[in-house]
């Protein structure tokens, strides 16, 4: 398990890969297109940098998975219950390329297929969202003191639903007009976000629920999943089964199943 020493190197780290994006996000975005038609940029790959060797530097022996690959040096993928880093050095590509600021630094460790640390960061906002080592949810922006952060119970008027700017889906709307009858809620607003920041909404209880039933990478979701379940919320897949982690043997490795985020209220999928 990480010790209070190990979570502040790691969040060291993360704004480290921040202060590198905002130096090139100056400039004019030097894109290219991947094998997958997602958009990379020169920012993804400096903040990557950063991000392997701070820990390669202090875990040599634990295997990384990241979006813009890792060298992990001859080691072997884990098992199903190994532990790895799961690295996203800038979620929200195609925000960062459009300057709406909503991009995120992340950095997850994934054990037994279930993410126990996370560390999120905003570089645009200087806003940094962490788990603890007592397993506790926190935040902290340039000019407060950190706050722990819990989910909140939906208020009366009725649940914020938070979904993907750039990702909507057409089963995703019909879920989101659906929520009334299976929460016992009605929708009262809706919050489009980019990247990771729709968990951490959830984390601090500025939203309620995050249907997500389009495509994801589990470097997308695992660091902001993480902060999630520290601030104590949930997310499982839309039949109510477990959201694991490490998932090599399939076509697409890495690829998440559809899945639902929500706060404190029964969705009738803890299982």
């Amino acid at each position: 398990m990480l010790t209070a020493d190990d979570i502040d190197y790691l969040k060291a780290l993360a704004q480290e890969a921040g202060a590198e994006i905002l130096r090139h996000y100056q400039g004019a975005a030097q894109v290219e297109i991947k094998e997958d038609d997602s958009p990379v940029t020169a920012a993804d790959l400096a903040a990557n940098a950063i991000i392997m060797r701070g820990l390669r530097a202090r875990w040599p022996k634990t295997y990384i998975v990241s979006e813009e690959g890792a060298p992990n040096d001859g080691l072997m993928p884990p098992d199903v219950a190994g532990s790895f880093w799961l690295v996203d050095p800038l979620d929200g590509t195609k925000s960062y390329i459009k300057r709406t600021g909503e991009f995120t630094v992340n950095i997850a460790l994934i054990q037994a297929g279930q993410p126990v640390f996370g560390v999120v960061f905003v570089p645009v906002q200087n806003l940094l969202y962490w788990t603890d080592a007592q397993g506790a949810a926190w935040r902290k922006n340039a000019s407060d003191a950190a706050e722990k952060i819990t989910v909140r119970r939906p208020p009366a008027a009725g649940l914020t639903v938070v979904a993907s700017k750039s990702h909507r889906s057409k089963e995703t709307d019909e879920m989101i007009a659906h929520l009334k009858e299976a929460t016992g809620f009605a929708v009262a607003e809706f919050r489009a976000a980019s990247s990771s920041l729709k968990f951490c909404l959830l984390a601090e209880g500025a939203a309620d629920l995050y249907p997500r039933l389009g495509p994801t990478m589990e470097w997308d979701t695992g660091a902001a999943h993480a902060i999630l379940r520290a601030a104590g919320g949930k997310l499982r897949r839309p039949d109510g089964t477990a959201f694991t982690y490490g998932n090599r043997q399939q076509a697409r490795p890495y690829l998440n199943p559809f899945f639902i985020a929500w706060g404190d209220f029964e969705l009738g999928l803890e299982g």
